[in-house]
């Protein structure tokens, strides 16, 4: 295995250029989004286009809900959106929070805090429990909370990707509904599909993904359960905007068709993606995830690297690192490119540097990610 280095500019950024790279040489993505995309997937877009208004669309987008609905563990409506997750982030804020009322936002990292300020920039009222990046949330800080205040809605980011910590989504959901009317709300980005999540069983009524994480897509989709709660609270907002207005979602969706034109191609691609995935088995796939995060887990250990992610709460989907041997990793990121043909993340946010990422998540196998890890034990046996 080796990459291609001279004019490395148009290498990174256009890896299938003819006489540059083939499918073994190129750079592969060890990345917490988007990731690595399997060739069928890809060679799925490769559909001939359809009209979004044609008896053949509504034939797909039917076949995309019901698969969705299994893979989410729910019979509420599931919802496709052209957008990225943060375009659904803002159709929760906005739809499910009365102006006169409060969102409870669960922040312990930089796209919980973001969702916060997504809610703030639409003019809701937002109150936050914030604990240090690194941890999770515990449910008893919720119930303590909610005793003291009444909320529209609680919002929490399920896997916060930047610091690799999985919250306790299901016994938080167990305090929240003990409150009529309060809804749930769940990022589920880069959980979906890579960690166990159970939205009917869990009390969930908004939980929103996209494409680019361990659903193992190129990005441009994002999904959302829908349960009959929302649609009644939406009905008393004025002013739900339009391009995220969850009323027209849910009447076109039901009509297994979207407001706005969808990207068709992806959609294909979904298709057949999750037409793998439940032949492979959620369940199973859930497991799959497991087995790659205690690889990493014992990996970093075993090298003297500290676990950044409080124990009992690390993510199945992406393991973070703390960089306590003070490992040059733009060196590392630079090695892992150029010579075993990985893209490597190197911290997030304020993380950066101090932190680096192992993204197993997708249609990532144990052999790959081994592979992965053995690039980098080369690289510190050089360094050393």
């Amino acid at each position: 295995m080796y990459c291609v280095t001279i004019r490395a500019e148009i290498v990174k950024y256009a890896p299938y250029e003819e006489g540059l790279l083939n499918d073994d040489q190129h750079i592969r993505l060890i990345l917490p989004g988007p990731v690595e995309v399997r060739r069928e997937i890809l060679d799925a877009q490769t559909h001939w286009m359809i009209g979004h208004r044609q008896a053949a669309f509504v034939d797909l987008y039917a076949s995309i809900e019901n698969q969705l609905k299994q893979a989410f563990f729910t019979q509420n409506q599931v919802l496709i959106s052209t957008s990225s997750g943060t375009g659904l982030w803002e159709a929760a804020s906005r739809n499910c929070v009365r102006d006169d009322k409060k969102v409870l936002h669960l922040v312990n990292g930089a796209f919980s805090d973001r969702w916060a300020k997504v809610s703030e920039a639409n003019g809701k009222k937002v109150d936050v429990i914030e604990v240090e990046w690194g941890e999770a949330v515990h449910p008893e800080m919720v119930a303590r909370q909610m005793e003291s205040e009444r909320y529209d809605a609680v919002a929490v980011v399920h896997n916060e990707t930047s610091t690799g910590v999985l919250n306790p989504v299901k016994a938080i959901g167990e305090i929240v509904k003990t409150y009529d009317d309060t809804l749930f709300l769940v990022d589920c980005v880069s959980s979906f599909l890579g960690a166990e999540l159970r939205i009917d069983d869990w009390g969930i009524d908004f939980a929103l993904t996209s494409s680019q994480k361990a659903f193992a897509l190129p990005p441009g989709l994002s999904f959302a359960t829908l349960h009959p709660r929302v649609l009644d609270r939406a009905k008393q907002v004025p002013y739900r905007g339009y391009y995220f207005d969850l009323i027209e979602l849910s009447k076109l969706g039901e009509k297994n068709n979207t407001p706005a034109t969808p990207p068709i191609s992806i959609m294909y691609a979904a298709d057949q993606q999750l037409h793998d995935i439940l032949n492979e088995g959620v369940e199973r796939r859930w497991q799959r995830h497991l087995q790659m995060r205690e690889i990493a887990s014992d990996w970093a250990v075993e090298r003297e690297f500290d676990l950044f992610a409080e124990e009992g709460f690390r993510s199945p989907t992406v393991t973070t690192i703390s960089n306590t041997r003070g490992v040059d990793l733009k060196a590392l990121a630079d090695f892992m490119l150029n010579t075993k043909c990985y893209a490597m993340d190197t911290g997030y946010g304020k993380l950066k540097g101090e932190t680096f990422r192992v993204a197993h998540m997708g249609d990532m196998t144990i052999e790959t990610l081994r592979d992965f890890l053995h690039g980098i034990d080369e690289f510190l046996s050089r360094a050393a």
